[in-house]
């Protein structure tokens, strides 16, 4: 592209030539330009005007900027609105979960004094207003609301990290309980009295006897720690777990023990194995349990159903 710049018939005429380059490089130039200019005077004139109240100049910016606010205005409300609707839903959901962390907790025991402990010193009860699009709900109103619900949130946690806790306590205790059978396969002895194999007198049979083939596997009733791994004139090699709260179970005549005193074991774990040593008449394992010390019927213990079948069973043979 070329200009040509002459001042008279006499002078001499200037040639500019500019490439396409440096064309677009002014065109950028002169938009900036403009752009800046339009922002000076809509500041430094325009607003000034609408401050100060100049005619024609005032009345149209306060349109504009009236229509303006009025937009953002109506974008605002729009938003708290949709706000305050699920502000709504959740305040909804947050009373499901009261009524339900209630209802749970009454069925691990949690007692009532526990759940006042939970609820702040200062709260306020009312009927739940669920908040509605139109009904004016200001931006104070919901953030007050939000930090209550943020409250809310919080406690229901604690009383589910609670409920947690107390459901984990009832399952390690039943961990602890010894309901397992040690030895696959029918009883022979029961607990009670009965004619003593030895010297024909009657004695009690403090445990339940399992009659099996010696080498047969012997499994832990319950979780625990080996309290006693040694021999026992009556009883053999014998084994015994502590599982706290008092009990303790014991595993008498084994031909051979796989634990040792201090062992962690867990509920299935295999100790020993079935043997006759100690004051034994065969082959069988004689299981224990007991609490504080005194004998307990272990057919007590046992897993479900099996406990009935268990006491009633009829003594086989009759072992020590």
């Amino acid at each position: 592209m070329q200009i040509l710049i002459t001042h008279g018939t006499l002078a001499r005429t200037r040639v500019l030539q500019f490439n396409r380059w440096q064309l677009g490089a002014a065109l950028a130039a002169l938009i900036v330009a403009l752009t800046l200019l339009s922002g000076t005077v809509y500041h430094f004139v325009f607003l000034k005007a609408a401050r100060e109240g100049w005619p024609v100049v005032s009345p149209l910016m306060r349109l504009v900027v009236r229509d303006e606010f009025a937009q953002r205005d109506r974008f605002l409300r729009e938003n708290l609105d949709a706000m305050a609707q699920k502000v709504g839903e959740v305040q909804a959901k947050m009373i499901k979960l009261e009524a339900m962390g209630e209802r749970v907790s009454g069925i691990v025991g949690i007692k009532p004094d526990e759940l006042k402990q939970l609820a702040p010193k200062s709260a306020a009860g009312g009927p739940f207003v669920p908040f509605a699009p139109g009904a004016g709900l200001s931006m104070d109103q919901l953030k007050g609301t939000l930090g209550s619900l943020d409250v809310e949130a919080d406690q229901r946690t604690d009383l589910f990290t609670l409920v947690e806790s107390r459901l984990l306590e009832k399952r390690l205790a039943d961990l602890m309980i010894p309901n397992s059978r040690p030895v696959e396969g029918p009883i022979g002895s029961g607990f009670g009295f009965r004619s003593d194999p030895f010297s024909g007198r009657a004695a009690l049979h403090t445990g339940l006897d399992f009659p099996a083939e010696a080498g047969t596997k012997v499994y832990a009733s319950a979780g625990g720690v080996v309290l006693l791994s040694e021999y026992h004139p009556e009883y053999g090699n014998l084994v015994e777990l502590v599982h706290g709260n008092g009990l303790v179970t014991r595993y008498a005549h084994n031909s051979r023990v796989l634990v040792k005193v201090g062992d962690l074991i867990r509920r299935g774990q295999v100790i020993s194995e079935v043997g006759t040593s100690g004051r034994s008449t065969g082959a069988h394992l004689h299981f224990e349990v007991l609490l504080d010390g005194v004998p307990q019927d272990p057919a007590k213990f046992l897993a479900g159903g099996e406990a009935a079948s268990l006491a009633a069973a009829k003594p086989r043979r009759a072992r020590r």
